[in-house]
């Protein structure tokens, strides 16, 4: 991916031992509770993108694994959590995004739409089929969560067939513990920014949530089928992108 430019900012990807030792800091910063915010096997495995400004500050990072089709799967993050054996028979590419975390001054329209964009650049460059990742939502206490969690099980599941299957030790089953939508928009208004982003775009999710007490969250496995993502948004992204 050749960097991406708009206005004083870049989105580039990581070269180096240098890059690297940034990338790592700055997920430290974000992610302090957690062991895995250090290097760990997906590293390797991953392209690793820079959001920077004008002065070469680190305003938001993500990797990207590009799977050359589903099977491929077993290697990334999220199938330490979850049985990603229903997505193996994809034929196509699967880009896996994972880290994504934004400095609290990067917290900026702009930034977002510079990683979003650099995000559409390597998906249409893997000529991937599908986004994953795991998206997570701040504490691990599922009860927090319960109105978001709702709306997700009532709306967003993705379709059986291709549903990861349970594989951590604790998780949060949707029908058992959740209950009816309230407020559907106070409850929307409750998900992570970076999972009503995913949504917006047509994505789902998985039929239970993952409690991850190192990292303090709870997360959900989320896909977004490229090919069905609306066409006002898949312009705008690919505007940014170049």
């Amino acid at each position: 991916m050749n960097p991406i430019m708009k206005g004083a900012m870049v989105a580039r990807l990581a070269e180096g031992r240098d890059d690297m030792a940034r990338a790592l800091a700055f997920r430290r910063a974000s992610f302090p509770r957690h062991v895995g915010a250090e290097e760990d096997a997906q590293d390797a495995l991953s392209a690793h993108i820079l959001v920077e400004g004008s002065d070469g500050t680190l305003l938001a990072y993500f990797r990207v694994m590009l799977f050359g089709w589903g099977a491929g799967l077993v290697q990334g993050y999220a199938a330490r959590f979850y049985d990603v054996g229903p997505l193996s028979g994809y034929a196509r590419p699967i880009a896996e995004i994972g880290r994504f975390c934004v400095a609290p001054e990067g917290v900026h329209p702009d930034v977002l739409r510079l990683a979003w964009g650099a995000m559409t650049r390597i998906v249409e460059e893997g000529q991937a089929g599908l986004l994953v990742g795991c998206t997570s939502f701040r504490g691990a206490d599922w009860q927090a969560h319960r109105a978001g969690l709702a709306l997700l099980a009532a709306e967003f599941l993705g379709p059986v067939e291709h549903r990861p299957g349970r594989k951590a030790a604790e998780v949060v089953d949707y029908p058992a513990l959740v209950g009816p939508v309230g407020d559907r928009r106070a409850s929307l208004a409750g998900l992570p920014p970076l999972l009503r982003t995913y949504l917006g775009m047509g994505g789902w999710v998985s039929d239970h949530a993952v409690v991850d007490r190192d990292l303090d969250t709870l997360h959900v496995f989320t896909c977004v089928e490229v090919d069905r993502v609306p066409a006002a948004r898949a312009a705008s992204l690919r505007a940014v992108a170049g």
